[in-house]
């Protein structure tokens, strides 16, 4: 996500206006010092007063940076969910237009490929609008715990993924690894965090897609990761990306559209389980593997 340059010279602004003011702020501190030193109450009082508008000062400016990099994030959210919710909805209505249009002229075999092109529109458009939901209730909904074999429940996800995406059997596939774990969880809440791992891996796999998933358990935890060959991830970005909004600044992630809610979907699932997410790359170049990790459920004669 890049910064509009009106919001960079506000941010500009207030953090030279910020730094003026604690600049300012010390040298009358110095001043009170020096003309005070041999009253050692009116010193301390007056040390105590300084410092604490100093550090009020800096407060005030980290809080409105912040809030001007939130607003920027927001922004950038309306406008990439704005196009990804226009561009199928046009995409659809031009071929519903073109049918209604040439109706009796269109041969069968192109009319399948219309039906089968808006029907990827609508699912497109149906997991824009999933993703805004979750994000919105995310936290709220109660969870309907039951027991579930990851293995199982990844498994069902790369066979969707694929069928979705229209890849091979190699492009996304479970490792042959893979152990079967059973966890107590929410089988949706828990399917639209795998989709997400998988969704984002594929589309940041460019034209050579390879993508695997493995799922182990380590003592009483249930791991399961998402391993790319992507162009991998800066290492101060592993943990930024999970935050709601949030998109790697680049031209890379300017041309893969997507709402920066797919990452924070998978957080905050894995905490409503007890568990984590996060990731881990070599780099850029070095691909990247994000990870789900929760408990695993107890005996059943626990």
């Amino acid at each position: 996500m890049s910064v509009a340059p009106g919001r960079r010279g506000a941010i500009a602004f207030f953090v030279t206006f910020g730094v003026s003011l604690v600049a300012l702020a010390v040298a009358l501190n110095v001043g009170w010092i020096v003309m005070t030193w041999r009253d050692v109450a009116t010193l301390l009082l007056g040390v105590f007063v300084f410092a604490a508008i100093i550090a009020g000062l800096i407060l005030n400016t980290t809080f409105l940076v912040r809030e001007i990099r939130r607003n920027e994030q927001h922004d950038a959210f309306v406008n990439s969910v704005t196009h990804e919710l226009k561009s199928p909805v046009t995409s659809i209505r031009l071929h519903l237009e073109t049918l209604l249009a040439r109706e009796g002229s269109i041969p069968e075999d192109k009319r399948r490929d219309f039906y089968r092109v808006m029907l990827e529109d609508t699912e497109r458009l149906l997991s824009t609008v999933e993703q805004v939901l979750r994000t919105g209730q995310a936290g709220r909904t109660p969870l309907t715990l039951e027991r579930h074999n990851l293995n199982d429940l990844a498994a069902e996800c790369v066979e969707f993924t694929r069928s979705r995406r229209h890849l091979s059997d190699q492009a996304v596939r479970l490792s042959p690894r893979s152990v079967a774990v059973e966890i107590l969880g929410d089988r949706e809440e828990l399917r639209g965090a795998i989709v997400n791992l998988l969704d984002n891996a594929v589309k940041f796999s460019g034209d050579h897609v390879d993508v695997e998933v493995d799922v182990q358990r380590q003592g009483n935890r249930a791991l399961l990761q998402v391993r790319d060959r992507g162009p991998g991830l800066p290492l101060l970005e592993v943990k930024r990306i999970f935050r709601r909004f949030y998109r790697i600044p680049g031209p890379l992630t300017q041309r893969i559209k997507g709402t920066g809610l797919g990452l924070f979907i998978v957080q905050s699932a894995a905490r409503r389980h007890g568990g984590r997410a996060y990731a881990e790359s070599g780099g850029p170049g070095g691909g990247a593997t994000f990870s789900i990790e929760l408990p695993v459920a107890p005996s059943e004669a626990a």
